[in-house]
């Protein structure tokens, strides 16, 4: 598997990576023997860039993560997130980048995860009401201890990103970023290669959605949150499936996957990008990981921004209440 370096952050890591959030919650039920299984699977390809949070799963992600990697340790960059708290029965408590919660959240998420170090810790979202250099501060005292290698925000708003870049350097910025999310493009994207720092694209595949899989909201289990996502709803629904369409199109012609056509497109708008699908089952993991393999010509590529120029998806990417936390 292609590394590539995180900005200017000296941090190397597989092309692509593997977000873990789904073996836990949010996308229905997943066998957890499987999803151990899935892991292991990305470390023998060489996809060693693991992403998870202390709120998936309510701390459950973070564990299973941490017994996937017993013995496995070595090579593998491990990145967590803090800032949205949950009670302890998985109720929302609001958003925190208070200096003694980070502290408190970073010992925490070691103990689950079974490391002596986060490789890349990440604020998830960001906390209006602390400013952001009382935030950066608090990850750089962590850094300075040696519980933490790197620093990162997840969408964060460009002048929010230039402040925090201003206390520590901050080596990836995580947003999502797909054919049919490319909002980012705008202006997030352009202030991170000012700064060089990094971009990982969360949902590259559009929540499942690009791989032409879910062919009508029932396709989905009862309690998977994608049911309230604005893009997976009524007419919303109905126009995006021609977009998967067009893009199964091409896929066909490469003889690939639409999820592996959309993961080669995020991979192709930049050196600096790293895509981290998630899935919970290995023949899912081994496409994904194949799609390093892919390459667009000019012409191709051009193709596909006809296709999914910016704004064509149907619906918002988050519910409203959801879509208040993002780009602060």
């Amino acid at each position: 598997m292609e590394q590539r370096e995180l900005g200017r952050s000296g941090l190397r890591v597989s092309a692509v990576g593997l977000g873990c959030m789904g073996m836990s919650e949010f996308y229905g039920s997943a066998d957890e023997a499987e999803s151990i299984a899935t892991i292991q699977r990305a470390l023998d390809l060489g996809v060693t860039f693991l992403d998870t949070a202390d709120m998936y799963g309510v701390g459950r992600n973070e564990e299973l993560l941490g017994r996937a990697l017993r013995g496995r340790r070595d090579g593998v960059v491990v990145a967590t997130k803090f800032g949205i708290v949950r009670g302890p029965k998985g109720e929302r408590l609001g958003i925190s980048g208070k200096p003694e919660y980070i502290r408190q959240q970073c010992e925490a998420s070691l103990k689950r995860l079974g490391v002596d170090v986060i490789d890349l810790y990440y604020q998830h979202r960001v906390d209006p009401k602390t400013p952001i250099e009382e935030t950066v501060g608090a990850m750089a005292r962590l850094v300075e201890e040696g519980k933490v290698r790197h620093l990162g925000l997840s969408e964060a708003a460009p002048q929010t990103i230039r402040r925090a870049a201003k206390v520590h350097r901050i080596a990836a910025l995580q947003t999502e970023y797909s054919l049919w999310s490319r909002d980012c493009e705008d202006d997030i994207l352009p202030v991170c290669r000012e700064l060089g720092i990094g971009f990982v694209a969360y949902s590259p595949v559009g929540r499942g959605f690009l791989t032409g899989a879910i062919r009508k909201p029932e396709d989905l289990a009862a309690d998977d949150f994608r049911r309230y996502s604005p893009r997976f709803q009524g007419e919303n629904f109905a126009k995006n499936l021609d977009l998967v369409a067009k893009i199964g199109e091409i896929a066909a012609q490469k003889g690939a996957k639409p999820s592996q056509a959309a993961l080669a497109w995020v991979l192709a708008q930049g050196n600096d990008i790293v895509p981290i699908p998630g899935t919970t089952q290995r023949k899912h993991l081994e496409e994904n990981a194949a799609a390093a393999e892919i390459f667009y010509s000019v012409d191709e590529l051009a193709r596909l921004d006809e296709i999914a120029p910016k704004g064509v998806a149907a619906g918002e990417r988050y519910p409203a209440e959801n879509m208040r936390t993002v780009n602060l």
